[in-house]
């Protein structure tokens, strides 16, 4: 069996990376959206959670093509961290704002691997992927935003 490129090798781990991204983005897509009063951003939160387990599949099957036959991954430590932290925010009474934090801060850490990954060298079409996907990323970071400011102004004008 001949031994795998060095190009192959970075490329292999630089999609790691950015699937183990998309894991804690999917389980905090899920967790945060499950705790949220306002349902039009449970919604919302539900099929982002959907579309990071898509962009995650569309990754696996890139390191298919390229010969990567085993792609299990988990999320990372500091994924774990924040999942955590998210619910110890709910459990002390967290309202959405909070939550709305917490998610904006995760898409921080997707969108910095996205933007590592393409600063890299990589294969046509593993890049095109990976543009798109960021471009999604970038303009749900900017909902989540503007969303936690909005729900901010809200609670301020009640109280």
């Amino acid at each position: 069996m001949p031994n795998p490129s060095k190009a192959l090798l970075e490329t292999e781990e630089i999609l790691r990376s950015i699937i183990q991204a998309l894991i804690d983005s999917q389980e905090g897509f899920q967790k945060i959206g499950a705790e949220l009063k306002n349902e039009t951003l449970r919604g919302f939160f539900r099929v982002e959670s959907l579309r990071r387990g898509e962009f995650r599949g569309e990754l696996e099957n890139l390191l298919h093509q390229e010969g990567v036959h085993d792609v299990n991954e988990s999320g990372t430590m500091a994924g774990t961290v924040r999942g955590a932290w998210a619910d110890l925010k709910v459990k002390l009474g967290g309202g959405d704002h909070t939550l709305l934090v917490t998610a904006e801060r995760a898409e921080d850490e997707a969108k910095r691997a996205y933007k590592e990954a393409l600063e890299k060298d990589l294969p046509l079409p593993i890049r095109q992927t990976l543009t798109g996907q960021f471009a999604h990323i970038q303009a749900s970071h900017d909902y989540v935003r503007n969303a936690r400011d909005s729900n901010k102004q809200q609670s301020t004008l009640r109280n």
